[in-house]
């Protein structure tokens, strides 16, 4: 829990952080709320999305996710404001065409514009770890367990 509090923290202020693996119904997971936004996780198998993606890695490697599970930066995961945990999204780097099957575990991003954060090994395949962010389309390929 304590990596959920610091990764909203380095996003934002949590008034209210999810809780791990919690399913409220709708696929998705408990409501929660970062700066003063609620956000409501549920399932959308037709999500696609264009915006900004970010990434994260040493700084959060092994600290737990929101969904419960330890982030590993060379894993192939995303956070995501509302997706349940374990879909499985497309994503495409909109400047090279490459594009990379990501699994739903965690939280975020929650700076204005963003529509994703990816493990580090995720935005190398996508080739933006350089740039830091990326224009991107987000699709979903499997709607995951919430």
């Amino acid at each position: 829990m304590a990596g959920v509090l610091l990764l909203l923290a380095a996003c934002g202020t949590a008034t209210e952080a999810p809780a791990p693996n919690s399913g409220t119904g709708q696929g998705g997971g408990r409501p929660y709320t970062v700066n003063g936004v609620r956000y409501v996780p549920h399932a959308d198998p037709d999500y696609n999305a264009v915006g900004m993606a970010s990434w994260y890695g040493r700084r959060f490697h092994g600290r737990r996710t929101a969904s419960g599970a330890r982030f590993d930066m060379t894993g192939m995961t995303a956070a995501h404001k509302t997706l349940p945990f374990g879909t499985r999204v497309r994503v495409t780097n909109l400047q090279n065409g490459r594009s990379v099957v990501l699994t739903i575990n965690d939280r975020g991003p929650f700076k204005r514009g963003r529509v994703i954060d990816v493990s580090r090994h995720g935005a190398e395949h996508l080739d933006f770890v350089q740039a830091g962010t990326a224009r991107v389309r987000v699709e979903v390929v499997k709607t995951g367990r919430g």
